[in-house]
């Protein structure tokens, strides 16, 4: 598939880790891609496809009346709707629609929403063994993913396993065009961090270092659209392409720095997810910059700048995003608490983590800095 933001032919770059050696490899997830416009017609042929039955259909209670509309599409499949599902995945709401799916023989699960909907949704199919179809509003691309992140006691954990990812993806461009501007730049450049994170995972390999490349030259060409036309077709479908690829690649590689000070952050401080990984992206580039400088000329390129951390913070600018965690919550006193906590078990990374430095970075984007080479 191609897309119209990447008009121009690329020459290739090695991949981090050992892609760059000629030494790689790439192991394809097990799932079901519809993609278009108007695709969520066809929610019960997908179900139905999956043996599903008794269909639990979940949202957050945002997207409820959006849970109703899509839900009458089952007919008699439809069993239940829930509608609490919250950010960051706490256990208890996990708790509370898993009582649902025992009380009611619940025999699968649809997720419509974004990140914490199919979030709820991979949490109640780990605990169930039931087939997970979602349809994606955001651009989150959690549905792209063997990844899990709940929460318990302001505490934030992560799982892996390819039983997490999603039997089936619905992805409806419609469905997009109603998400405001502001949550659609944030919950883009949450797809972004992603991408670029990607780019230097020690198990990076050539094809998602390409489909990162375009993902992110897609997402930075259409978000700037959808700011001053949200009905603009042609962006959601390219920032909806590109959120697609920016999944798939967090789904095939490892994280790195900066999703772990995303989830240290957001599980200590209840913040924002989007607007948390928007804000800390430009940092945890730059932090990076000298140890991946393959993966920065391909981020520079995706987003036709001469320098990848500042190109990111200069488009999260242009979107009108928060540029301090202050804005959005965090306590000053919290910076060095979360700096401890993001250096113990830390994730691979191509420099290593130090606790100095940790803070300084975290310190930066509480005060909004521009982001700094260190």
């Amino acid at each position: 598939m191609s897309v119209a933001a990447s008009d121009a032919v690329r020459p290739p770059i090695a991949a981090a880790g050992n892609a760059g050696s000629g030494t790689f490899a790439y192991c394809s997830q097990q799932y079901r891609v519809v993609f278009g416009a108007g695709t969520s017609a066809r929610l019960g042929e997908e179900a139905e496809r999956l043996g599903i039955k008794r269909a639990l259909v979940l949202t957050t209670p945002e997207q409820q009346d959006l849970g109703r509309q899509l839900g009458a599409g089952l007919g008699d499949r439809l069993a239940a709707l829930f509608a609490g599902a919250r950010m960051h995945t706490p256990v208890e709401v996990t708790n509370e629609a898993l009582r649902i799916v025992e009380s009611r023989d619940i025999d699968g699960l649809i997720a419509i929403g974004g990140g914490s909907t199919v979030g709820l949704g991979k949490a109640l199919s780990l605990r169930t063994g039931l087939p997970h179809l979602a349809v994606p509003t955001t651009y989150a691309g959690s549905e792209m993913t063997p990844i899990l992140g709940e929460t318990t006691n302001g505490i934030k954990t992560t799982q892996h396993s390819q039983d997490l990812v999603p039997d089936a993806v619905i992805y409806d461009v419609d469905l997009t065009v109603s998400l405001p501007p502001q949550v659609s730049a944030a919950s883009g450049l949450n797809a972004i961090a992603h991408a670029v994170e990607a780019l230097y995972a020690p198990d990076a390999n050539p094809l998602t270092s390409l489909m990162a490349e375009d993902g992110i030259a897609a997402l930075a060409r259409a978000l700037p659209r959808i700011m001053t036309g949200p009905a603009d077709a042609g962006a959601r479908r390219n920032a909806l392409y590109g959120a697609w690829l920016c999944g798939v690649c967090l789904g095939a590689v490892g994280m790195s720095l900066h999703h772990k000070l995303c989830h240290v952050l957001g599980g200590m401080f209840n913040l924002p997810h989007a607007e948390t990984h928007a804000i800390v992206l430009p940092h945890a580039a730059a932090y990076n910059a000298a140890a991946a400088s393959e993966a920065m000329t391909r981020i520079a390129r995706a987003l036709r700048t001469d320098d990848a951390p500042q190109g990111l913070f200069d488009l999260a600018q242009r979107l009108a995003l928060p540029r301090r965690l202050a804005d959005i919550g965090m306590p000053e006193d919290g910076i060095a608490r979360a700096a401890e906590m993001a250096v113990r078990s830390p994730y691979a990374n191509p420099r290593p983590v130090e606790r100095v430095a940790i803070q300084d970075l975290i310190a930066a984007a509480w005060r909004g800095d521009a982001p700094a080479r260190h």
